[in-house]
C-alpha cells in the first residue's frame, strides 16, 4: 500500500513539473505589446498555480495545497484589479487621457525650493548648454548633473 502512494506522489510532481514548463513556455512566448499582455500572464499563472498545489498534494503538503487554493486567485484578482484601476488606459475609460493635453505630467517649481525645477526648463537649458558635451550626454530626465561653478575674488 505505501508503494501505491508513493508512486501517485511521484506521478503528481511528474504532472506538476510538466505544468510548470508548459507555463514557462506560454510566458516567454507571449508578445510584449499585446493589447491586455497584463491580464494573459496572470490567466498564464493560473495554470502555475495549479501546478503548484499539485506539487504540495504529491509532497503531501496538504495544509500548505489549501492555504495556496484560497490564496492564489484572490491575490491574482487583487494584482489585476489594482491594473485596471491605476494603469489599464485602454480598457478603463476613467483613466484615459483628455484630447489637447499631453501625457507627460510637468513638474511644478515652488519659489520655496530653488532646486526644483520643471522638466521643460531643464530641456530648455540643455539646448542652451551646447557649448559643453559632457552635460549633455550626462542629461536625463530622470538624473540630471549640475555644475557649480565658485570664483574667489583675490
Amino acid at each position: 500500500m505505501l508503494e501505491i502512494i508513493e508512486i501517485v506522489q511521484s506521478i503528481l510532481i511528474i504532472i506538476a513539473a510538466i505544468m510548470f514548463l508548459i507555463t514557462a513556455i506560454g510566458l516567454t512566448r507571449l508578445n510584449k505589446d499585446m493589447k491586455n499582455v497584463v491580464y494573459a500572464r496572470i490567466h498564464t499563472f493560473g495554470l502555475l498555480d495549479i501546478a503548484a498545489i499539485i506539487a504540495f498534494i504529491g509532497l503531501d503538503e496538504i495544509l500548505l495545497a489549501i492555504i495556496y487554493f484560497f490564496l492564489a486567485p484572490v491575490t491574482a484578482h487583487a494584482m489585476a484589479n489594482a491594473y485596471y484601476k491605476n494603469e489599464d488606459i485602454v480598457n478603463n475609460v476613467n483613466l484615459e487621457i483628455p484630447e489637447g493635453e499631453d501625457e507627460e505630467v510637468e513638474e511644478e517649481s515652488t519659489e520655496k525650493n530653488p532646486f526644483v525645477h520643471p522638466i521643460s526648463k531643464l530641456k530648455e537649458l540643455k539646448t542652451e548648454d551646447i557649448r559643453d558635451k559632457e552635460s549633455e550626454k550626462k542629461f536625463s530626465e530622470n538624473f540630471t548633473v549640475s555644475k557649480l561653478e565658485i570664483k574667489e575674488d583675490e
